[in-house]
Parts: structure tokens; C-alpha cells; sequence
């Protein structure tokens, strides 16, 4: 048995360490094969007073095996089903042990391994930062299916369980404790094995200590079944909030929620099976293999430095300057000052570098309130930015970003004033969103230390970076923007130099089908209702309002003065709409007293009135399928269109980069994972028909078309 090493002390008690082959301990068949075992060992083992689960490696149990899971058909159904049935029934065994089990948790436990401990009496943690425990699994588009909602539901109440599982929660070992996942903390690795021992020794004469809290007789579950008067009410709004969450789109979180009701009202052994029979059917969803792909693998890869040009070495930013203390200038300062690293913010005038230092300090304080910063902590972010207007502080930076608005002449006399304050290995970047970095780095006197660093708002909040690499960028420069990124916590995806990048360009096209939706006559919350029920996060014109419509018209100015406006796809129609809106209308967005929106004090909107004056044609009504499918396809292409044009770099880049920097909808994997899941000869089918009915915009990209006669997927 050499995956798990079996160790009975004289005073009874067994500690089964867990040490599989491999870096860390995963369930599969090997852990299912020794876990077996070794149950079947303990319930014979003579004079046993308790038994101590551990962990070899770092980790405690890193959950299922998700090569396994991404693999698996709707034709392994019953093998999949007798899987979970028999890895459960082991968890129930273990449960059942006359004696107490303690899990010793030297690491994370997350998913499969924390369910691991809940099928424990007691559960000690180490108190580290690198113990991690919690259910992520339905960001993956699955749910705890290994007695995981079913012991938690019992453990803590209905609503509470709930909260951890449809919320992917993961914590650190304080919060587990105080929200009741762990039962004690240590301190040392070296007390972990000796803590177990003593709460066994000290509770040999506690018969309930051997007995879960779900087995015990006449036992409540916290806070009552689904029928009581508070759970009641949960239940009654709680599936609206979710569907208006997900869109309806995760059948795994609906799937978890109903296992909890259920779970509240029966005995845990049925309960466990219709968890059981509900996980073969997310198991083999496209939903599940296709978020394991994207929010595991590809995101790993990614994180990895897959798109990193390996025989660069690794490298560090100590002294950040960000020219422009705007919005987004004021965010990137944060994000690096709370990383650890020295922070120039310029600005043109006092007031404004000041007022860009004081969303920093806005932050700080929210995160002081909510106890995620200690005073010492708060300070030292605050004192590493420095809000100057003077030059001389950027002398000696590693990474110059500026962060001015989209006016090349504007950022070409930055790159030519200031430039020369880099350090002697330092680089320059510009977080513009549009304009092609080549012809920025023109302006430099050394062009292949020039690199676009595009963050998206607010830049505290949103994980991704696009990072463009112009014709003369170097290696090096592309190293030293994944590697800052990755140090500022960030997640960096890599494209080539093209107008609108990836991203924008992507974006662009979901704003220019709902403008060319608009003109044709359909109704605006048609399109709006129909654009969020593909699992975008917000309607084409929503979204053109809070990004600012007059933003919109300033980037195309500068586009046509540039000469590229036509560069690539279709967007005059968006364009046409914004000069209805602003030039003729005066309606600029959002924060320009209101575009397509109404805003109100109450924090309420509606549709601007005048909408339906100027577009709207009560004669056209559009097939729902077609509106939605506009809207989606329409990135689709122009995110494969990228990937052919070798603009965006890698099939994973562009997953995660449509996920996290455009808003595809999680449940399709990102924009190009949707093209397998939909079918290659299914997807040109629509593609033609669309292009038959709306135009050649909708033409399906040659890439497909070659990936469907040769049958590989896109990974």
C-alpha cells in the first residue's frame, strides 16, 4: 500500500498518510484503490482508538482529477455513476469508524479534498497562508458531488452552505474557522499530527465524538429544514436571484441548490444518492468541460508562462512610473503600490496627481474596514506613491506606463519627454486600448523596449491584462510586461500589434451589432433582454453607456486621423449611432448626463424616449435566435477571425482573454471553446445562414472550415 503509508501508534491511534505518486495527492483511481484499503484495514484493526488522516505533500488533497472529469461522455454514465457511489460509500465507512477521525490539514483542501474532511470528525488546520479551503468547483462548472452539498448543508444550515458553494468560496484558515469549515488552528506543522492526538486522547470517553452531527439521533439541522419560516422565505427568492445570476445558464449551481433543499428535509444516505445521480449529469455536461477548460487548464497554462518566451529570466519591478492620474492611471498605481513596488504617479497638474493618490488612500480604507489590511500594511501602500508633476521623479523607473487618453500626438510627446528617465534595462508602456502600438513606438528612440500594457476598468477589480507586442518589441520587453503583471497579481494574455488589438476589436463588434440592430427598427430592450440572456454581463447599449459614448467618438476621431479607421471590420454603423446620439442628441453616456440610458437619482434608469423616435419600427420583429445569435456569433468571428490573422496567440489566450477582458459567458469556455461545444459543421451552417440574411460580416472564417474537414478541435 504505497500510496498511503498506515502507521498505529501504542496508544491506538492510526495516522494514514496520504502520499501518492506525483506532487500532489489526487482522487483517483489509485487514491480510490488505497483509501479502500485502508478502510477495510481500519474497521479490523484491533484495540483502535482513533485514526488521524494526513498529508505527505504540501497540499492535503488536491480534489478530483480533472484530466478524467474534462474527458468524460454521456456513454460512461453508469461507470461514472458507480465511481461516485463507491468513492462515497468508502467516505461513509470512514464516518462510521467506532472511533474519532481527525483530518490533520497541512495544506489546501479544496473541492474533493475538503469533502475528504468533512466526512472527518474533527478538523484541525494548520494556520498558514498556503491552507486553502473551500468549493470551487462550481466556477468549473460542477458542484460538490462527493457528499460536498449534502454534509455542508448539514454542517452549517441551508443558506450558509449555499453561500460557500454557489460562490466558489476558497478562505484562508482563520475564516474557515470563525464560518465553522475547520474546528481548530495550529500554529507549527510540527504540532498538526500531535493537536490530533491529544483531541483523541481527550474525547475517548465522548461516545458523540465518534459520531457525525447528521448521524446523530434527533439532531437539527442549523437553522431547520427548507420548510422552516427563515429557510422558507430563502428558498422562496433564492432560485430568481440565481437565474438572474447565471441567466440560467449553470445548471450545476441549480443543480447544487436543489441538492441543499433536499438535503435539509431527508436522511443523509438518500440524500447522497440524488446527489450521485444529479453529478453524472454535470459531469457530462458541455458546460463542465467547458469551464475545467478554461478556468483550469488554459488558465493554468497561461499563469504557467505559456505565451512567456522561456529563455528570458525572470524578472522584477521595484520603481513604477504612470504618466496620468486619471481613471485608469490612478488604478494601476494601486494595484502596483499594493504589490510591493515604488510608484510615481504624474500628473500635469498637483491637484490631479493628488486626486489620483486619493483613490488609492478610498481603497485602502475599504480594505482597513473590512479587516483584509492591518494599519502597518495600509500605510506602507500609501507611502510607496508618490504624486508628483515633476519629471525627475521618474528618473530610474524599471517600467514607465502612461495612461493618458487616446490622442497619439498626447502620448508621443510623453514617450519624447520622458523617456530618458528609465532605467538603464528599464522599459516604457502604453495602456492604450486602441491605437497600434508599432506606430506608437515610433516616437522612441528605442522602439524594441516598447510595449502596450492594456489594463481594464477598474483595474482593481478586473484580473486581466492584454499585453501587445509591437513589429520591434523584443523578447525581453515581452518578458519584463508578463512577468510585472504577474507580479501585481494579474493575469496576462499575449497578442501582436493590430488596431483595437484583440479585446477592444472583439468588443467593438458587440456594440457595433447592437447599434446596427437598433438602426434596423428592433426594439431596444429586445436587444438589451436578448444580448444578456446570451450570458453577456450587460446589453450592447448598456454597455456603450457606462464605457461612455463620447469615449467612443474621440477613439474613432483618432482612428481616422491615424488613417486606419477602416482597418478592420465593420463599424460604421456603431459610429453613425454615436454622431446620432452626441452630435445631434447631446446624449454622450453615462457619465455625461445620460445616452442611450435615462439615469435617476434613485439609482434607477430606462430607456431614453427619444430612442424610439430615431430607430424604433414597431413592423420589425426579428426572431429572438437571430438577435442573440448576432450578437454572439459576431464576436465569435471576429475573435477567430484574430486567432487566424495570428493577432491573439494561443486558443487559450483567447478564452480566457473573451472571458475576463470582454465578458463572454463563462458556461461556453470563451468565444473560441463555443465553436467546439456548438459544432463545427453546425457553426458554419449558421454562420451561412446569418451571412444570407444580415450580411458577409457573419461569413465564417476559413479556420473553421479547415478545422472541420480535418476534425481538430481548437485547443
Amino acid at each position: 500500500m504505497s500510496s498511503f503509508n498506515y502507521e498505529k501508534d501504542p496508544q491506538g491511534i492510526v495516522t494514514l498518510t496520504m502520499d501518492m505518486a506525483g506532487p500532489v495527492n489526487t482522487i483517483n483511481a489509485e487514491y480510490q484503490a488505497a483509501m479502500q484499503e485502508s478502510i477495510d484495514r481500519l474497521e479490523h484493526e484491533p484495540a483502535l482508538t482513533g485514526v488521524i488522516l494526513a498529508s505527505a505533500k504540501k497540499v492535503f488533497v488536491a480534489g478530483a482529477d480533472l484530466n478524467a472529469l474534462v474527458c468524460a461522455t454521456a456513454e460512461q454514465s453508469t461507470e461514472i455513476y458507480q465511481n461516485i457511489v463507491a468513492l462515497k460509500r468508502d467516505l461513509r465507512r470512514l464516518e462510521k469508524l467506532p472511533v474519532p477521525v481527525v483530518a490533520a490539514i497541512n495544506g489546501a483542501a479544496l473541492g474533493g479534498g475538503y469533502e475528504l474532511c468533512l466526512a472527518c470528525n474533527y478538523r484541525i488546520a494548520l494556520n498558514e497562508p498556503e491552507v486553502r479551503i473551500g468549493f470551487p468547483e462550481v466556477a468549473l462548472g460542477l458542484f460538490p458531488a462527493s457528499g460536498g452539498v449534502v454534509r455542508l448543508t448539514h454542517l452549517l444550515g441551508v443558506e450558509k452552505a449555499l453561500e460557500i458553494i454557489l460562490g466558489s468560496q476558497q478562505m484562508g484558515p482563520s475564516n474557515a474557522l470563525a464560518r465553522g469549515l475547520v474546528d481548530h488552528l495550529v500554529a507549527s506543522k510540527a504540532t498538526l499530527i500531535a493537536s490530533a492526538k491529544e483531541w483523541i486522547f481527550t474525547h475517548q470517553s465522548d461516545a458523540d465524538a465518534a459520531v457525525q452531527p447528521w448521524d446523530r439521533k434527533g439532531r437539527r439541522i442549523p437553522g431547520g429544514s427548507i420548510h422552516a419560516p427563515r429557510n422558507a422565505q430563502y428558498a422562496a427568492v433564492a432560485p430568481a436571484m440565481l437565474h438572474k445570476k447565471t441567466r440560467g445558464l449553470m445548471p450545476n449551481a441549480v443543480a447544487a441548490m436543489d441538492i441543499a433543499f433536499q438535503a435539509s428535509i431527508l436522511d443523509v444516505d438518500t440524500a447522497l444518492r440524488i446527489e450521485s445521480r444529479a453529478a453524472v449529469k454535470i459531469v457530462t455536461s458541455a458546460v463542465a468541460k467547458n469551464m475545467i477548460t478554461a478556468f483550469f487548464f488554459q488558465l493554468n497554462m497561461i499563469k504557467s508562462g505559456a505565451s512567456r518566451p522561456a529563455q528570458v529570466k525572470q524578472t522584477s519591478v521595484r520603481k513604477l512610473g504612470v504618466i496620468g492620474a486619471g481613471m485608469m492611471g490612478q488604478g494601476i498605481a494601486y494595484v502596483a503600490a499594493a504589490a510591493g513596488v515604488d510608484v510615481v504617479l504624474k500628473d500635469k497638474t498637483q491637484d490631479a496627481a493628488d486626486a489620483g493618490k486619493a483613490h488609492a488612500e478610498k481603497l485602502v480604507a475599504k480594505q482597513l474596514a473590512k479587516g483584509k489590511l492591518d494599519t502597518a500594511d495600509a500605510d506602507a501602500i500609501l507611502a510607496s506613491i508618490v504624486a508628483t508633476t515633476e519629471d525627475e521623479h521618474l528618473v530610474g523607473c524599471d517600467l514607465i506606463i502612461e495612461a493618458v487618453f487616446e490622442n497619439i500626438a498626447l502620448k508621443n510627446s510623453l514617450v519624447a519627454t520622458t523617456e530618458h528617465c528609465l532605467a538603464a534595462d528599464g522599459f516604457w508602456s502604453s495602456n492604450t486600448s486602441t491605437l497600434p502600438i508599432t506606430q506608437l513606438a515610433e516616437a522612441s528612440v528605442n522602439p524594441e523596449r516598447f510595449i502596450g500594457i492594456h489594463f481594464f476598468s477598474p483595474v482593481d477589480k478586473m484580473p486581466l491584462v492584454e499585453i501587445i507586442a509591437g513589429e520591434k518589441t523584443s523578447d525581453e520587453a515581452l518578458s519584463k510586461a508578463f512577468d510585472f503583471a504577474r507580479q501585481i497579481g494579474k493575469i496576462p494574455i499575449v497578442v501582436n500589434d493590430s488596431l483595437g488589438f484583440f479585446t477592444s476589436r472583439t468588443f467593438s463588434s458587440y456594440l457595433d451589432e447592437g447599434a446596427q440592430l437598433l438602426v434596423e427598427g428592433e426594439h431596444p430592450i429586445r436587444i438589451e433582454n436578448l444580448g444578456k440572456a446570451t450570458g453577456m454581463p450587460l446589453g450592447p447599449l448598456q454597455v456603450q453607456d457606462e464605457t461612455s459614448l463620447e469615449l467612443s467618438r474621440k477613439i474613432s476621431e483618432t482612428w481616422a486621423a491615424m488613417g486606419v479607421a477602416d482597418q478592420w471590420g465593420s463599424g460604421e454603423t456603431q459610429r453613425r449611432v454615436v454622431k446620432d446620439m452626441i452630435t445631434d442628441n447631446g446624449r454622450g453616456g453615462r457619465h455625461h448626463g445620460g445616452g442611450f440610458y435615462e439615469y435617476f437619482e434613485d439609482g434607477t434608469k430606462t430607456i431614453w424616449s427619444g430612442l424610439y423616435d430615431l430607430y424604433f419600427d414597431p413592423k420589425v420583429v426579428l426572431p429572438d435566435k437571430d438577435i442573440s445569435d448576432r450578437l454572439m456569433f459576431r464576436q465569435v468571428i471576429e475573435t477567430l477571425k484574430c486567432y487566424q490573422s495570428g493577432v491573439v496567440r494561443s486558443v487559450a489566450d483567447a478564452n480566457i482573454g473573451s472571458i475576463m477582458g470582454i465578458g463572454a459567458p463563462a458556461h461556453t469556455g470563451g468565444f473560441i471553446q463555443f465553436v467546439n461545444t456548438y459544432g463545427f459543421e453546425a457553426f458554419i451552417m449558421r454562420c451561412d445562414e446569418l451571412m444570407h440574411l444580415y450580411g458577409d460580416r457573419f461569413s465564417c472564417p476559413d479556420i473553421v472550415r479547415q478545422r472541420a474537414a480535418s476534425g481538430e478541435l481548437f485547443t
